[in-house]
């Protein structure tokens, strides 16, 4: 933390700018000893210089530079940023320059975590820039701007700060017992409320399911067996060829992947070879990953034929599916009906022809209705979305059901105080209040370097 650090923060590429990044104690002295006109030790902070780069007395780059000093910059450090013309060539040169000078080069994300050991942003907001930066739909991005906004944080911060106060009387009430006018906090009055509290992390927890969705979107496979229709209901939806359509059966021998947006949530979507007995090594391979995915992926379309009567495999397959979150698509409706879907649940069938593309905007509409887009799109997108702060929540919600049947089996509250400030520690973990060394390392490596 006491060494300056530097990273291009930019694409590196040809451009029209390359942004250099540089961030630390001593990044103006050192950004000044390589440029032209030695002004900026004495520049004022958060001002934008006119300047060249040069080696020695060689001019590499006309650049603008933009100083902003501790403590109103992203990292709470003296920041500088050089802005070049984009090229490999000159971004890496002016990037040397500044490691022989004395800068170090940034790990990744290393910016970031200097904000946030700094204090300048806790670790829902430092997820929330990633989060950013990897948005690919409107809602997504809206979704991470709450976190680095502070809205998501400011959830955390109400439970906790709930928290301290309950054990900051029942402290008062062990310390100081002789206080009458203090007030005493009894079972009952710990038990409604830790019901408050355990009210406002469910709701997290069950906001923070669209939040996942959001974020990471909807992983859908479709199987079903050979020649059923999935690699052409793939193509339609992409609105693509992607997948290779034959009339040969066991064509798809391993997983195509494609990916589309429908009212901003992305569908990942997964057409797995088909089904079926075989004594084809290869085939045998994709038919062994289409079963391992109806127990991974977050919906599962079953393909049938409409002109085809239900064969065994089918049955088969209808029972794998039977208690996962599924859809029935009926495909070939083109053709003559020989199918009987009288024993099927009506409410999960969709008629498509994937040769005249009919249909699939009600597949596309089921979907929705499955997910609750419409709630989804129309929520405020202030959630958790990250499987590490989800878990500490849900600790803290188990820790809280503990506490509740201590008191149910009345233990004294100067026991159950240590639950309770486990559950605050949780809590604090989440939005980086507690933190292991080891997580912070693991958590910023996934960032790009020079963010």
């Amino acid at each position: 933390m006491n060494d300056t650090i530097v990273a291009i923060s930019t694409a590196l590429g040809v451009g029209a700018i390359s942004i250099i990044r540089v961030s630390g104690n001593d990044a103006v002295r050192i950004v000044n000893k390589i440029t032209k006109n030695k002004k900026l030790n004495n520049a004022l902070s958060h001002t934008i210089h006119y300047d060249f780069i040069v080696d020695e007395d060689k001019i590499i780059d006309e650049v603008l530079i933009s100083v902003m000093l501790a403590p109103k910059t992203f990292t709470k450090e003296d920041v500088v940023e050089i802005n070049c013309h984009g090229g490999i060539a000159t971004t890496n040169k002016v990037l040397e320059l500044l490691l022989t000078n004395g800068c170090r080069l940034a790990e990744p994300g290393e910016f970031t975590k200097r904000a946030f050991l700094n204090g300048r942003i806790d670790l829902i907001e430092a997820e929330g820039v990633m989060d950013l930066i990897n948005s690919k739909t409107e809602a997504s991005r809206g979704l991470a701007i709450n976190q680095i906004s502070g809205k998501t944080s400011n959830l955390i911060k109400d439970l906790r700060q709930q928290i301290v106060e309950i054990l900051a009387n029942i402290e008062v009430n062990i310390d100081y017992p002789e206080y009458e006018d203090i007030t005493v906090v009894t079972n009952q009055m710990l038990n409604d409320r830790l019901i408050d509290i355990e009210k406002r992390i469910k709701e997290i927890l069950n906001k923070s399911e669209n939040g996942k969705i959001v974020k990471e979107g909807i992983n859908v496979a479709l199987i079903g067996r050979p020649n059923v229709g999935k690699s052409s209901l793939l193509n339609c939806l992409l609105e693509t060829d992607k997948a290779i359509v034959t009339d040969i059966a066991g064509t798809t021998r391993d997983c195509v992947e494609g990916t589309i947006s429908i009212d901003g949530i992305i569908l990942n979507i997964i057409d797995t070879a088909g089904i079926r007995e075989t004594n084809d090594v290869v085939e045998s391979i994709g038919v062994n990953k289409s079963i391992d995915l109806i127990n991974k992926t977050d919906l599962v379309i079953l393909l049938l034929n409409n002109n085809e009567k239900l064969i065994a495999e089918d049955i088969e397959l209808l029972n794998k599916i039977k208690d996962k979150n599924y859809l029935i698509v009926i495909n070939k409706t083109d053709l003559k009906q020989n199918i009987d879907i009288s024993n099927l649940n009506q409410d999960k069938i969709v008629y498509i022809s994937a040769l005249n593309n009919s249909g699939i905007d009600n597949l596309k509409n089921k979907i929705k209705e499955i997910f609750n887009f419409d709630q989804i799109i129309t929520s405020d997108l202030t959630y958790l979305t990250n499987a590490r702060s989800i878990s500490l929540l849900k600790n803290a919600l188990k820790s809280i059901n503990d506490i509740k049947i201590g008191l149910k089996n009345n233990l004294p509250i100067d026991m159950l105080e240590i639950d309770l400030k486990n559950v605050w520690e949780q809590l604090g973990s989440i939005i980086g209040e507690t933190y292991e060394e080891e997580l912070i390392d693991q958590l910023f490596s996934q960032f790009c370097v020079g963010k």
